[in-house]
């Protein structure tokens, strides 16, 4: 018989081995808990070294997205693994196969004098340092006389700006007769042109050269303060802040509202956005972000429009507020911004040239040529529609031709990345995965751009449309208040639309300074101030 001392030992034991049961569980899930933990962490780490790798490829590496992938039996049998080779003949299109070659960088031939310095003006000064003595001929004493001329060299010369002032002056007149009478007559020839702007002596010289200097060559106002300083005529930047509000509300809106007017009449349109900094809005910290609103038409062959607008926010509301009355059935070509969602009456096309983006930068370091690697496979997909739209322009397809080869060549690739990409197993918030993830999320869009030859594969035209705002924004940094904001974007649009016609950017703001076309005009009157005018084409050329 068990003692009563040995059975409160084993309970004691039992306790005990209850409660280190309780302590091994506890740290069994404590073990597990910190290896989730590390796993996360570890998953974090390489999520951020890639990030890291981007970021220094975006700071030190190519600007431009280029893999360089041979031609060879691996890629060819790779396509045809991944059903990007068509198996049947079509009827009225034969079929072709486009290899994707590396690129080779053409060797540049170094420009004439005459291709770069053609279109200035040219004078001659003819040489002549010779003495009397020296033109008398040596051989028989006749004075020489000259019998041709040849270039000796050629030099451009720059002349340095210049400002200076004009003073109308009004001449006042009276009758001789009359002048000794008690009712003796005068008159004064006060018939000068209007100012620019009330009670200012800007002109439209100088206000178009400050114009042209910081929306054309991206010159910040207080930088041009200060070569205004150098020519003698001190201009602060405020002064040049409120010629750029008035002289738009007055001299350009009109133009910049002709030229939307216009762009919403079309059927193909592209549309970006990018933010910047206004300093002070309404409820808004200084340093939050406003945006710049991008519209421009597509290829469609008729004349190009490009328009900016500033807005307060990144709201898909703005681009409802710039379409309405827009036709039903537009193409709009752009990014995946949830945003565009609220357009309803547009037909959306997907830009492949951001679904590249995503892969080409999910792509590991030093695996650019191997087409093993999913991002690398992503990247040709991408690469093999561009090779066949670059193959269609060089070959000058007409229209209906270019869609039949479209619908033939590269629908099937379409439908064979769709396949791939839903067999692709992605998990976490790796480079990969978004980029999977955002061509999943264009599902709806990825043929739209199949229905209309007229349709671009990319929204490219609209992404180098909106880089010099971008550019000049580094500059400047940021706008003082809305209308600053405002005024700024009327003028990227008119210095834009000079570009895409060949203008003269300063010309043609000069050109629009001196016309000033105003609100109360019509289309039809407004339309002698545009660009597209042959006059205006005429006058404000370059050279």
């Amino acid at each position: 018989m068990e003692s009563p001392a040995r059975d409160v030992q084993l309970t004691e034991l039992r306790d005990m081995i209850k409660e280190l049961n309780k302590t091994v569980s506890a740290q069994s899930k404590t073990m597990e808990s910190m290896t989730a933990m590390l796993a996360e962490k570890d998953q974090r780490i390489a999520e951020l070294t890639e990030e890291l790798r981007l970021l220094r490829r975006k700071m030190f590496g190519a600007s431009k997205e280029r893999t360089v992938i041979q031609a060879d039996s691996d890629q060819l049998d790779l396509f045809a693994e991944l059903g990007m080779v068509p198996e049947q003949e079509p009827e009225l299109v034969e079929a072709e196969f486009i290899e994707v070659k590396a690129h080779k960088k053409a060797k540049k031939t170094k420009a004439t004098f005459d291709e770069l310095f053609g279109a200035l003006r040219v004078e001659k000064v003819y040489v002549d340092t010779l003495s009397d003595e020296e033109k008398t001929c040596s051989v028989c004493g006749s004075e020489m006389r000259p019998i041709g001329t040849e270039r000796i060299r050629r030099d451009v010369v720059h002349v340095k700006p210049e400002m200076y002032v004009i003073e109308y002056m009004a001449t006042t007149y009276e009758c001789p007769r009359c002048k000794d009478t008690e009712d003796p007559q005068f008159i004064k020839d006060e018939g000068a042109p209007p100012a620019l702007l009330d009670h200012s002596y800007v002109s439209a010289s100088l206000a178009a050269w400050s114009f042209y200097q910081k929306f054309a060559l991206a010159v910040p106002y207080y930088r041009l303060e200060k070569s205004f300083e150098e020519l003698g005529g001190p201009i602060n930047r405020t002064t040049m802040a409120n010629w750029t509000v008035q002289c738009n509300e007055r001299y350009f809106k009109p133009m910049t509202d002709l030229f939307l007017r216009k762009a919403i009449e079309r059927r193909f349109l592209m549309m970006d956005e990018t933010p910047i900094q206004v300093l002070k809005e309404p409820g808004k910290a200084p340093e939050s972000k406003s945006y710049v609103w991008l519209l421009r038409t597509g290829e469609d062959g008729l004349p190009p429009i490009v328009y900016y607008r500033y807005s307060p926010t990144r709201s898909g509301d703005t681009a409802v507020e710039m379409l309405q009355g827009i036709r039903a059935g537009t193409y709009l070509m752009c990014d995946g911004f949830s945003g565009y969602n609220k357009l309803k009456d547009v037909r959306r096309c997907t830009c492949y040239a951001h679904i590249r983006r995503y892969f080409y930068e999910a792509i590991p370091k030093g695996h650019g040529n191997d087409i093993t690697n999913p991002a690398v496979q992503g990247v040709m997909y991408c690469n093999k529609l561009f090779e066949y739209e670059r193959k269609y322009a060089e070959r000058g397809y007409k229209p209906e031709t270019r869609k039949k080869r479209r619908l033939k060549d590269e629908k099937p690739v379409i439908e064979a990345f769709i396949a791939w990409a839903d067999k692709q197993s992605v998990s976490g918030n790796g480079k990969f995965a978004k980029a999977v993830t955002y061509l999943q999320g264009r599902r709806n869009y990825l043929m739209t751009y199949l229905e209309d030859c007229r349709c671009s594969i990319s929204n490219n035209w609209s992404e180098n449309s909106v880089r010099p705002v971008t550019v000049g924004r580094k500059n400047w940094l940021f706008s003082s208040s809305i209308d600053g904001a405002n005024a700024s974007m009327g003028i990227y649009t008119i210095v834009e639309m000079a570009k895409l016609y060949g203008l003269s950017r300063y010309k043609y703001l000069e050109y629009l300074l001196r016309q000033r076309p105003d609100s109360d005009m019509t289309d039809e009157e407004l339309e002698r101030f545009a660009p597209w005018n042959e006059e205006v084409q005429k006058i404000c050329s370059k050279g």
